[in-house]
C-alpha cells in the first residue's frame, strides 16, 4: 500500500465525514466514521478526480458493486489496484 494513495484515501474520506484525518484509520468501517451514502458517493466521485479512474461503484445499490466500500482498508486497496491498471 503506497502512502500517497493511502493518505489521499484518508484525506478524502475524512473531509466528507467532517473528520480530522487523525481520526481515520485504515482499519475502521465505513459505517463507523459517521459517512453516510451521500458523503460515500462524494467521496467515491472526489477520489475518481483526483486519482483519474473510474470506480466501478453501483451509488443505487452498493451492495451489489464489485467495489468493496465496508472499510477504508478495501477503498485504499481497490483505489491502488484501479491506479495501477491505469499506469501500466
Amino acid at each position: 500500500m503506497t502512502n500517497a494513495v493511502q493518505d489521499k484515501v484518508i484525506k478524502i474520506i475524512a473531509e466528507q465525514a467532517m473528520l480530522d484525518t487523525s481520526e481515520v484509520s485504515i482499519d475502521m468501517l465505513i459505517e463507523d466514521i459517521g459517512l453516510d451514502s451521500l458523503g460515500l458517493v462524494e467521496a467515491i466521485f472526489s477520489i475518481e478526480e483526483y486519482f483519474e479512474i473510474n470506480i466501478p461503484f453501483n451509488a443505487n445499490d452498493p451492495a451489489a458493486s464489485e467495489f468493496d466500500v465496508s472499510k477504508v482498508k478495501t477503498i485504499i486497496n481497490a483505489i491502488e489496484e484501479l491506479v495501477s491498471a491505469k499506469d501500466n
